[in-house]
């Protein structure tokens, strides 16, 4: 049996391989009247087919736990009764398959209130054509998009409320897994980088005090998440910056993930999902094949907590090695998992690992 095709047990929760499914945005619910922010047929095809595929758990997209932290108007959210019901088909089926249904949590911040990435290039939309005041820890914007509103404190309870809420609806909409988008330059980035968190109060300037917020989203989650089920938290290990001294920036770095997994692991996160950048448009990143795994390493070496290794995995034995020489405890598969729903059956293939065969296509 190739590491690949363990099963992974997080507390009460076994995940039957380490073949999972990143969550990527589709950009495909409804934007307005009672099915806003829903999953639509799209999502249900979509999902159901990488179950069917294979895959051991599937995080469903960036979900909006209100309506201003969507990161478009077309993104799915988890703010209403509504959603929460219409999620249900789509646990119930991925279930059925043997597929572990998980969901990720998130608020964009800063980089909400944009078009779709196929319209205008994803560029914000302005007010008065349909968006919204964006919000974020400080009033830096990104890019050229407009300036957010700097959160007030009473905000920022409200917010982790909403975390709190849109978790509980997970709960009862029949995910097991539950993962709390803090990368890629949302909300949660935001207020950990010293790039876009110039705060001067609790929640800036020390490391400890941009922290704050990312662990009182957890603390939030957990205090309404079942012990026996596991809560993820997706990171981007590094704003790229550091060491940048041609302009002195220095972002969010290796180092400062390492200490936020110890800090996460204490307040009840069961695995780290290890990605990088996004919260500056001109880094420079070295993109290669697994070029973002050392950074899920050096977490699990340093901590002990359990990660999920992401970024230009795209073939079964570079999988299976990764995790056989304890870089990490899984692998997420996205644009792999978009070009090939398959990839798991087929991985198992060229591992020369039995599987079970799906009963209706057995004869293939």
């Amino acid at each position: 049996m190739s590491k690949l095709f363990e099963a992974l047990t997080l507390r009460g929760l076994t995940i039957p391989n380490r073949v999972w499914m990143a969550p990527m945005c589709q950009y495909s619910a409804d934007s307005a009247g009672p099915d806003t922010g829903a999953p639509q047929d799209w999502h249900f095809q979509h999902l159901a087919s990488r179950a069917v595929g294979g895959a051991g758990l599937i995080l469903v997209e960036a979900t909006a736990v209100s309506p201003e932290g969507r990161i478009s108007a077309l993104d799915l959210g988890l703010w209403n009764d509504r959603q929460q019901q219409t999620f249900r088909r789509i646990t119930a089926f991925l279930e059925s398959v043997g597929t572990v249904p998980g969901i990720q949590l998130a608020h964009a911040g800063r980089k909400a209130s944009t078009n779709s990435p196929w319209t205008d290039g994803g560029s914000a939309v302005p007010q008065e054509r349909g968006g919204w005041q964006t919000l974020a820890p400080s009033a830096v914007p990104f890019a050229g998009n407009p300036i957010p509103a700097e959160l007030t404190t009473d905000q920022i309870a409200t917010v982790v409320q909403q975390f709190a809420d849109a978790a509980r609806r997970a709960l009862s909409a029949g995910f097991k897994v539950v993962e709390v988008h803090g990368a890629h330059g949302y909300l949660i980035h935001e207020f950990l980088s010293p790039q876009s968190n110039t705060r001067t109060d609790a929640y800036g300037g020390s490391l400890e005090n941009r922290m704050r917020f990312a662990l009182e989203v957890v603390d939030a989650i957990r205090s309404v998440w079942p012990d026996d089920l596991p809560v993820f938290f997706r990171t981007s290990a590094t704003d790229w910056l550091a060491g940048d001294t041609a302009d002195e920036r220095v972002g969010w770095t290796g180092e400062d993930t390492v200490r936020l997994a110890k800090e996460l692991q204490a307040h009840g996160v069961d695995l780290l999902d290890v990605s990088s950048g996004g919260n500056i448009p001109d880094a420079a990143i070295p993109v290669a094949p697994g070029y973002q795994v050392p950074f899920a390493t050096a977490v699990r070496d340093q901590t002990g907590l359990p990660v999920g290794a992401v970024g230009l995995i795209t073939e079964p034995h570079q999988a299976d090695e990764i995790l056989a020489a304890g870089q990490a405890d899984a692998v997420l598969l996205g644009r792999q998992l978009l070009r090939d729903p398959y990839w798991p059956r087929h991985a198992a293939t060229a591992l020369d690992v039995e599987w079970a065969r799906t009963k209706q296509y057995a004869r293939a």
